[in-house]
This record gives structure tokens, C-alpha cells and sequence, in this order.
């Protein structure tokens, strides 16, 4: 059934039910495709504008602050989703953040910071020393396979040049 077959009467109702039905599905689809290309500190701005302009709407109706929090939820909601979604585009770190306070941008300095850190490090950052644990006295004498078989090979010679 069109717009143009429905009774007059019903043409108000069913623009509401589709509002109703496609609003939800439109702003879910608009912000994911908003958080894929703009990352989460543009969806943030976008609830705030959006709840913001919900509670400044002025609903002459009976059930209008109902409406206000229901509108509200449906914003919060579907960007919750959005934001969950493996698709989302997660800002990056913003380095100035991170930087510490009076830390230089120039290469040598930095340079130059790095191999202090270093040699005050010392002697952490040396490898460990290399220390052998083995007991004096009458030990065994230990023999690798290529000393085995020289020995066995030279046993075979010996017969030979006695006969």
C-alpha cells in the first residue's frame, strides 16, 4: 500500500510508524559510518549536540517530557553500539598528552638524555657474567661424538700397522 492509496484518515498514523519504525536504523547507520571515518571523539560531540537538542525541543504534547527521555535514551543507546562496534574508528593518543612537562623536542638533547638514562643504568643494563659451577676433583672425562669416532677410527689403524 502507497501514500496515495491510504485513506486520508491514516496518512498522519503511518508517518509516524515509519518514523518511528526508520529513525532508529537512520541515526544507527549515520553515526557508524561517522565513527568509521571520524573516530569517537566526533561521536562524542555528536551525543552531546544531539541529548542537547532533545532537551531544548519544546514538545507541545501531553507525554512530552516522556518523549524527551525516550528520544534521549535512543541517542545513547544506538551510540553505545556504535561505539562497541569492531568497525569504529578509535582516536589515537594525542601525544602532547603524554609528553612530559619540560621535555625538549630537540634530536641531541633527546640524544643525549637517552645515553644518560643509560649509563646511569649501569650495571643493570650489562648482560649477566658467565659463571661455571664445576666441582673439583676426579671427573669424569667427558667425550664429544667426533672425539668417539677419531678414537674408534685410530683402534682400527692400530692392527694394521702391528701386522
Amino acid at each position: 500500500m502507497s501514500v496515495h492509496t491510504l485513506h486520508p484518515d491514516r496518512v498522519d498514523e503511518a508517518r509516524m510508524h515509519a518514523y518511528s519504525t526508520f529513525a532508529p536504523l537512520l541515526i544507527h547507520s549515520l553515526t557508524q559510518k561517522l565513527a568509521r571515518s571520524q573516530g569517537m571523539k566526533e561521536l562524542d560531540k555528536i551525543e552531546t549536540s544531539l541529548v542537547r537538542l532533545i532537551e531544548e525541543t519544546v514538545v507541545a504534547a501531553p507525554d512530552g517530557e516522556a518523549m524527551k527521555e525516550f528520544a534521549v535514551e535512543l541517542v545513547v543507546s544506538t551510540l553505545r553500539n556504535v561505539r562497541e562496534h569492531p568497525d569504529a574508528k578509535h582516536d589515537l593518543e594525542e601525544i602532547e598528552e603524554r609528553r612530559a612537562a619540560g621535555r625538549s623536542e630537540n634530536p641531541e638533547t633527546l640524544e643525549e638524555q637517552l645515553q644518560s638514562g643509560l649509563e646511569d643504568s649501569f650495571p643493570a643494563s650489562d648482560p649477566p657474567a658467565v659463571v661455571s659451577t664445576a666441582i673439583t676433583g676426579g671427573s669424569k672425562e667427558i667425550v664429544g661424538t667426533d672425539e668417539v669416532l677419531r678414537r674408534k677410527k685410530e683402534a682400527r689403524r692400530r692392527p694394521e700397522k702391528a701386522g
